[in-house]
């Protein structure tokens, strides 16, 4: 079963797709068109680079192959948190610690996007704030400890430490020893959030095609851009499609790997219960390298996710699997039923950094945001599009991450990550 066949099927029981409306919709491209600047891809950089890009007096053009927000952007676990998915010491290691610095502001200026797009276009995504980080173990609970320390030193970080003695008090679970918490990260229904913005983008003058996947892409100081049905010729380009521009870009495709990550959605619980799992009801992860992450929804559910596969085989009987896994860590829900159940694949990059450039001076690219894209993905369009509006100064510092394609090549980089990445669930195991 083929990349794309596995990612439908997975798409099909989303807790998300069954709570978000979808209103009308967008026509395929037909026949030719021409714009300032194309995007592909209908995710959430995509869209929030169209929405700056039409602020700032370009006519955009946006063509995405199935529907917007159909990837991870709609159906991801809804947290948005500060930082990238790798730590800050990649980044000081690459740029310095003046840049990296400036990277970590920029990470918490998009939660400021989020907010501020939210309540501009008043977009009803169920925020909520609040973010936990957990440790499962004494020796986790003094790394995470020291990150901290570090954090608040350098970088001027401010978490409330959550000691052994008051964990209880802040998640109804044995399984945690310690763990940090950040008022100013939270989580959202990321497909209501997606299909607002794309709404937001539409009535700023965006001409979004869906159904329209880009097939052929030819550079030049006009670039076209070719579907089954049409081509666009725009002046500049972004490519937003991470692990679905499927042969775009052979040079991208080698520095990302798609990752399959699962969710489940428990049945309503009484609110009291939900209440008293997450007494703030924050966004929950852990510290392990194969981390579970979790939160509870609005309606009261349990939103539980974690279980990767880096072969792109979708785990046996999922939703069981994922039901149980919850029940481990919240006793509470044993007999709680699973009501959905999904997947989808996030890029990940080899060290975990987002992976932002060009292909030329008029292509632009986005990807690699490692399961970490939910905020970053704004912050990610914006620096396009000053980019493209003539200051690059931002984007560059971005740009100027190396990345590795992942090793083997095509055939043999899958089976290389799932040897690496079950030495780290060892270690976790292991503690």
């Amino acid at each position: 079963m083929s990349f794309l066949r596995i990612d439908q099927d997975l798409a099909k029981h989303s807790y998300y797709a069954a709570t978000a409306a979808r209103e009308g919709g967008h026509h395929a491209l037909s026949g030719s068109a021409e714009c300032d600047v194309a995007v592909v891809g209908g995710g959430l950089a995509g869209l929030s680079a169209a929405l700056d890009l039409s602020r700032k007096g370009y006519s955009v053009v946006l063509l995405e192959a199935r529907q917007v927000g159909w990837g991870a952007s709609g159906r991801n676990g809804g947290q948005a948190i500060h930082g990238l998915a790798c730590d800050q010491a990649e980044i000081e290691a690459q740029l310095g610690l003046d840049d990296a610095r400036k990277v970590w502001q920029m990470s918490l200026e998009a939660l400021a996007i989020l907010r501020e797009r939210m309540a501009e276009h008043q977009i009803d995504c169920d925020w909520r704030d609040g973010y936990l980080g957990l440790a499962t173990n004494a020796r986790k609970g003094a790394d995470l400890a020291r990150w901290a320390d570090r954090m608040a030193e350098v970088y001027g970080a401010g978490f409330t430490r959550i000691p052994p003695q008051d964990i209880a008090a802040w998640i109804a679970s044995p399984r945690y020893h310690s763990g940090l918490h950040d008022p100013h990260s939270g989580h959202l229904h990321p497909l209501k959030y997606a299909l607002g913005l794309a709404r937001a983008a539409s009535q700023a003058g965006v001409r979004i095609f869906e159904h329209s996947a880009v097939t052929a892409l030819e550079m030049g100081a006009l670039v076209r851009l070719k579907t089954a049905q049409g081509e666009v010729r725009a002046k500049q380009v972004l490519l937003a499609g991470n692990v679905y521009l499927q042969g775009i870009s052979q040079a991208l495709e080698a520095r990302i790997m798609p990752v399959g990550t699962y969710i489940v959605c428990s049945e309503p619980l009484p609110q009291a219960l939900a209440d008293s799992l997450i007494p703030t009801r924050s966004a929950v992860c852990d510290t392990n390298f194969v981390l579970d992450y979790f939160r509870t929804t609005n309606d009261h559910r349990m939103l539980y996710g974690g279980r990767v596969s880096y072969s792109t085989v979708t785990p046996p009987n999922l939703a069981e699997g994922m039901r149980q896994r919850m029940a481990q860590t919240f006793p509470q829900l044993h007999g709680v039923k699973a009501e959905f159940a999904w997947g989808g694949f996030v890029d990940i990059t080899m060290n975990r950094a987002p992976d932002f450039g060009r292909l030329a001076n008029n292509v632009y690219y986005l990807q690699g945001f490692s399961g970490h894209g939910l905020a970053l993905t704004g912050l990610a369009g914006r620096l396009v599009a000053e980019a493209i509006h003539g200051d690059a100064s931002r984007f560059d510092i971005f740009a100027r991450l190396n990345h590795r394609p992942f090793p083997g090549g095509r055939w043999l980089r899958t089976p290389a990550l799932v040897a690496g990445m079950a030495w780290y669930r060892l270690r976790d195991l292991l503690g």
